[in-house]
């Protein structure tokens, strides 16, 4: 990737874009649209369709239909893998336009975009395309008058919501598993990252899926992600967003049919730091790029620091002098470091949470302040906090910005309560020389990913999920094909 290809897909036209229904574009029933506003420079980007009601009901109608109709959902398993496989290559054939096209979207830096986007989608819909021609039923166990089969088909119709912070990713990685076990699928995505998925379901029609089985409807929460939230039509719903948002989605299912609803919802995720660490150095610097990068929008980002004591003052001086250093700055330069924030709002947000642990007593080690302000763009000092203790919101609420608490700990039991102190489980880190501890408190932190000394950097081999108000249900692995399968069992008098 060079600079000069960066900078000649910067300030390219973006068309006015529609919603993607039965493998075409359409206006919203009633010609509404968004603007689209550019996080670098808070200008108008384009518009997208403001989905109504009636238009979300036509995308599942047509998944229905799609699915019904079994030119996808009774394809074979290796033709599914086939076209899968070409929507990789053509995700990674146009790896560095939808790139650029994302980050002028959603303000992330373009050295982690490209990667953490079209990259990671091109691996993911290749892994789940090459893994669902080995996917097997079951011969039971039973008397040798009875032969009982346990088939795995697909559900039906999934709808799913996703975010802003890395649209393509998180998309792929139910998009993708949905797909290869034959479902149709409804996007919904956040009203101010659409851009780069809708041009994923025009990649799709390219690569062979058929019209109907992936449609994206773009639009207002409220409006759109109600109307998928309580569609009779659909079967299954995954969404990654906040607790908020959740919550509504089950009472949908519930007023509803019932509909399976898989929720990923963020998370407050300790990032643990013992005195014998193995390299104290190392763990302050990879503290720093685990919440500061993409501006702290990460769900599992590190945003709550626990030190041992011992350490606590020399450490936190150590991250903050790394903070201070790291470059905000236009996402598309390659230097930038930590790009900008999605919204106005979200910045907002942030600096709300700040001023209010500050009000509560903490201590500001570094940044706070909104930055390049002067750019019309939404930047903001990655920040250091100490002193923050377990009845602040900032110790107890997620931010999702580039805001990171520091509280010291005395020992590992304290660390365990302080770590499992929060309502959320999604990630957490454990950085020490003790393997012994190093288990016991892999087991003993409430997360559906522990690291240990290091932050991120999982694959698709494993799962990610969250435990207790940080979600149900598993993106990545082979284990998120359950949530898109049923099972069917067959009971055969002989």
């Amino acid at each position: 990737m060079k600079q000069a290809d960066i900078d000649a897909r910067r300030a390219m036209p973006v068309p006015a874009a529609g919603l993607f229904i039965d493998g075409a574009g359409r206006a919203a029933a009633d010609g509404a649209t968004l603007d689209v506003l550019s996080p670098l420079d808070g200008s108008r980007l384009t518009t997208i369709a403001d989905a109504t009601a009636q238009d979300l009901d036509a995308a599942c109608g047509s998944a229905r239909s799609a699915f019904e109709r079994g030119d996808w959902s009774r394809r074979s398993p290796v033709e599914r893998k086939k076209v899968l496989l070409k929507m990789a290559d053509l995700i990674e054939a146009r790896a560095l336009d939808l790139a650029v096209l994302g980050v002028r979207d959603n303000g992330t830096e373009i050295s982690m975009a490209l990667k953490a986007e079209p990259l990671s989608a091109a691996a993911t819909f290749r892994y789940y395309g090459e893994l669902i021609d080995k996917v097997y039923g079951e011969i039971a166990p039973t008397d040798g008058s009875v032969l009982g089969l346990v088939h795995k088909q697909p559900i039906g119709v999934v709808g799913v919501i996703v975010p802003w912070n890395f649209p393509l990713m998180i998309g792929a990685w139910k998009i993708a598993p949905a797909l290869a076990a034959g479902n149709s699928v409804v996007l919904k995505p956040a009203e101010t990252a659409s851009l780069t998925l809708l041009r994923l379901a025009e990649l799709a029609i390219e690569a062979g899926v058929p019209p109907g089985v992936f449609n994206v409807v773009t639009g207002q929460g409220p409006v759109a992600g109600q109307a998928l939230g309580l569609s009779m039509e659909v079967d299954v719903l995954a969404f990654t967003g906040s607790g908020g948002v959740g919550r509504r989605l089950l009472d949908y299912a519930a007023r509803s049919n019932l509909k399976r609803v898989y929720l990923e919802l963020g998370g407050k995720s300790p990032n643990i730091v013992f005195a014998d660490a193995p390299d104290l150095a190392a763990a302050a610097r990879v503290a720093v790029y685990g919440i500061f990068r993409n501006s702290g929008q990460v769900c599992i980002a590190g945003s709550r620091l626990l030190v041992q004591a011992s350490v606590a003052d020399d450490f936190a001086a150590e991250v903050a002098r790394i903070a201070a250093a790291v470059r905000v700055g236009d996402p598309l330069d390659l230097s930038t470091e930590a790009g900008a924030m999605n919204s106005l709002p979200q910045l907002e947000r942030a600096q709300g949470f700040v001023a209010g642990a500050l009000d509560e007593g903490a201590r500001l080690l570094s940044g706070g302040a909104r930055t390049l302000e002067a750019t019309g763009g939404w930047y903001m000092q990655p920040t250091v906090i100490a002193d923050v203790t377990p009845t602040m919101d900032l110790f107890r609420n997620e931010v999702f910005g580039p805001v990171l608490a520091v509280t010291p700990f005395t020992d590992e039991t304290d660390a365990i309560r302080l770590a499992n102190g929060t309502d959320f489980g999604l990630a957490a880190a454990v950085w020490t020389s003790n393997l012994s501890r190093a288990h016991r408190m892999v087991r003993d932190i409430r997360a559906g990913v522990v690291h240990v000394n290091t932050y991120g950097g999982s694959d698709l081999t494993v799962p990610l999920g969250g435990h207790r108000q940080s979600g149900n249900g598993y993106d990545k692995s082979p284990h998120a094909l359950d949530k898109f399968l049923d099972l069917k069992t067959a009971w055969i008098q002989l």
